[in-house]
């Protein structure tokens, strides 16, 4: 069974891992994990969760707030491609936004995750121009939470 939990500091350098061995970041896109890391910090000061299975860490996000509200991470271990992992973690940090009050939630996606986060109700709202080592523009999504709760 898969079940959530808030990231511990001790385990930046696991996510840290996961993140720049995503295969989904392979090629060109590299240069954008290659120079990033999560830290003990990060995981202290933002919402950092993970989704674990018999205490092995299969994905994890994390959703920093501020003026605009961002997911800035989301990756999910190659080996668990497939199996729901990614939904689970972005309807887990939806449910995190919403708690803490956030109208929407912003994306900046690399290309290849737009149609993930289009299927999960984000919407394409732009794209971010290149700057320093990433030389193509990302898109941007945004999900927002507001209208759900006023449909309710």
């Amino acid at each position: 069974m898969i079940d959530m939990r808030r990231a511990r500091p001790d385990e930046a350098d696991r996510l840290t891992e996961i993140m720049r061995g995503s295969s989904a970041y392979d090629g060109d896109y590299y240069v954008i994990v290659k120079h990033y890391a999560v830290t003990p910090a990060m995981i202290d000061r933002e919402e950092v969760w993970v989704a674990h299975e018999f205490g092995r860490i299969l994905g994890f996000y994390a959703l920093v707030d501020g003026p605009r509200p961002e997911l800035d991470l989301m990756f999910t271990v190659d080996e668990a491609q497939g199996r729901g992992i990614g939904a689970r973690l972005f309807e887990h940090m939806i449910g995190r936004a919403r708690a803490r009050g956030f109208p929407s939630v912003r994306i900046v996606s690399h290309p290849p995750s737009v149609g993930f986060y289009q299927r999960m109700g984000a919407r394409l709202i732009g794209a971010v121009p290149s700057a320093g080592h990433v030389t193509w523009s990302r898109p941007e999504l945004e999900y927002i939470l507001r209208q759900e709760s006023q449909a309710s």
